[in-house]
């Protein structure tokens, strides 16, 4: 089996406030919308997060185990370049709606993270970090000269 992840399904309450938040706020391009349904967005080169509708998602997967307002124990991560560019993300998703969960500040480890949380409380991480893992995950630098 080929190491990799390929699709990130998050089910969701409202899939139209996810829209909303996504493509209209943050000005994510969709791949797929069905409205009712699912939205799929390109979210790497070979990576799709795909928001399904919940009740579409409970037919298909089953109903989860917990249900009910809670703190998923998943986050999904955004890395950046550098610190300038975590605080303009973070404001962007606030100025998309997004509930602030913890403003960016400098961590232990070296690097300089903060938290939003989207429609249906899903955790991003908006995060500079400057270690090899880091590096790795952001887009090749291209030479403008």
């Amino acid at each position: 089996m080929d190491q990799r992840v390929s699709f990130i399904t998050l089910a969701v309450h409202d899939l139209a406030a996810s829209h909303r938040f996504y493509a209209e706020g943050l000005g994510w391009t969709p791949e797929l919308y069905a409205p009712g349904e699912v939205l799929m967005f390109r979210a790497g080169p070979q990576t799709v997060l795909s928001l399904w509708d919940r009740a579409h998602f409970e037919a298909e997967v089953g109903t989860p185990a917990r249900s009910g307002p809670c703190v998923v124990p998943v986050t999904l991560s955004h890395n950046v370049g550098t610190h300038a560019e975590v605080d303009a993300v973070l404001a962007e998703a606030r100025a998309a709606g997004a509930g602030e969960v913890s403003g960016a500040v400098e961590r232990e480890w070296g690097g300089y993270t903060g938290y939003f949380a989207d429609p249906d409380g899903f955790r991003w991480e908006i995060a500079w970090n400057p270690g090899p893992v880091g590096q790795l995950v952001l887009p090749p630098v291209s030479d403008a000269t």
